[in-house]
Order: C-alpha cells, then sequence, then structure tokens
C-alpha cells in the first residue's frame, strides 16, 4: 500500500482534495500529490477531509505532473473520456492487478474536475484506466472515483471483512428442541393434524436447513416465543 500514490492534477475544488483524503485514508493509502492545485491548504479540504486530515498535512505539492511522478516505474491515468490515441487501456481492476506485480511506487493520475486530464498528462502516464459506469452516464466526481479505485486496491491487497460478533451455536440437540417444540404448537393449534398426510415436518426441517449456521439465542428466541403462544392459548 505504501507504494500506491494518488495524484491529483489540477485539482480546482479544495473539497474534493479533502475528500479524496478521506477515501484514501479508510482504503490505507496515505501518499496524496497535488499538482498545481487552485487553492491549498484550504479550510474546505479539511472539512471534507474529516478524520483524514494527516493525509492532508503529508500532500506534497507538485509544479508538474512530471515532477510528481518521475521517480515511479509506472503511471496509471484515470479517464472517463474513450481516446483515440491512449497509453494501453485497461479497466480498473485489471490495472491494480498490474500494478501490484510491478511491485515498486507506483501512481494513479486524476484530472482536473471539470475537464480532466490533457492529452499530454495522459501521455505522461504508460497506462489508460477506465471505470466501469453506466453507459448513459460515465462522470463520476473526482472524489468518487479515488474511493472506486481505493476500494479495488485495498481488495486486491488481501483485504478482509472484520469478524462479527460471534455467538454460541445451536447444537443439533437445541434444534431438535426447537423442532418438537414447533410439533407442540402445531399440534396444539391443531394447525397440524396426524395422518392427514402434512409433510409439514419436513417443510420446517427443510426451511431451518437453509440457515446456513443457527445461534443458540435465535433458538432460544423462537421457543420463548413458541412458550409464550402456548401458555396463553392454554390460559396459563
Amino acid at each position: 500500500m505504501e507504494r500506491i500514490r494518488i495524484v491529483l492534477c489540477r485539482p480546482s475544488h479544495p473539497g474534493n482534495i479533502g475528500a479524496a483524503a478521506r477515501a484514501m485514508k479508510a482504503m490505507g493509502l496515505d501518499d496524496l500529490r497535488l499538482v498545481a492545485p487552485e487553492r491549498f491548504p484550504a479550510p474546505e479540504a479539511e472539512w471534507m477531509a474529516t478524520s483524514a486530515v494527516d493525509v492532508l498535512q503529508r500532500a506534497r505539492i507538485h509544479s508538474s505532473l512530471h515532477d510528481a511522478i518521475k521517480d515511479c516505474v509506472a503511471a496509471f491515468a484515470l479517464s472517463a473520456r474513450p481516446r483515440e490515441w491512449s497509453p494501453q487501456v485497461l479497466d480498473v481492476r485489471a490495472a491494480v492487478v498490474r500494478a501490484r506485480e510491478l511491485a515498486n511506487d507506483v501512481a494513479f493520475v486524476f484530472g482536473n474536475e471539470t475537464a480532466g486530464l490533457t492529452n499530454e498528462e495522459m501521455f505522461a502516464c504508460q497506462f489508460l484506466v477506465h471505470i466501469p459506469t453506466s453507459s448513459e452516464f460515465s462522470s463520476l466526481n473526482l472524489a468518487q472515483a479515488v474511493q472506486v479505485l481505493a476500494y479495488e486496491i485495498f481488495v486486491a491487497a488481501g483485504a478482509a471483512v472484520p469478524p462479527g460478533k460471534t455467538e454460541k451455536l445451536a447444537t443439533v440437540e437445541d434444534i431438535e428442541g426447537l423442532y418438537a417444540h414447533l410439533e407442540e404448537a402445531a399440534l396444539d393449534s391443531e394447525f397440524f393434524v396426524p395422518g392427514s398426510g402434512s409433510r409439514l415436518r419436513e417443510r420446517w426441517r427443510r426451511l431451518f436447513s437453509r440457515v446456513p449456521a443457527l445461534e443458540r439465542e435465535e433458538v432460544n428466541i423462537l421457543r420463548g416465543l413458541l412458550r409464550a403462544l402456548l401458555a396463553k392459548r392454554r390460559g396459563q
């Protein structure tokens, strides 16, 4: 992750710089480069960065794109616009894979919010990258585009979803107790009539078999509900 730098060329609104910094930090990126920003530093950037002000504070300002990427082994230009002539074209996931294969400093380059990258800026890069979007509307906000790219980098780096709270799973005995309780309630309410040919027992077993893993607390909740319904029906 530390070999990835995000380069924003001529950003016009400092709020977009801050939002891009926030998108980067959320995905573990912190090397932000700004090429001739119209206004930076600026309070709007800090407002939009929220808790990623440290990324803004470390951001380096360059007078030219060449200066921002000259020590990288490759630069990837992001643009939604098709070009008649361009470097090799990749979609965003293929670009991230290529960047990882290079195993050296690489830059992902974004253009101005209104005009995007100039042809000169695009040809300063070795790859042209498209983020797949609807054919009817392909324009992404600058920070949104940075977020999509940063997410793809994060996932490609092997990020895992943090485990949720683990609860004790229901045992076979717990689940069989639930089935017995269901049958008791079905018989008591005459919803199930023995000898009628009903496949109710098999159906609720099939229903619960679709749940990957029932928790013991979940089984207890269902049995508590059945117990309360039966008690009310029996006037207890």
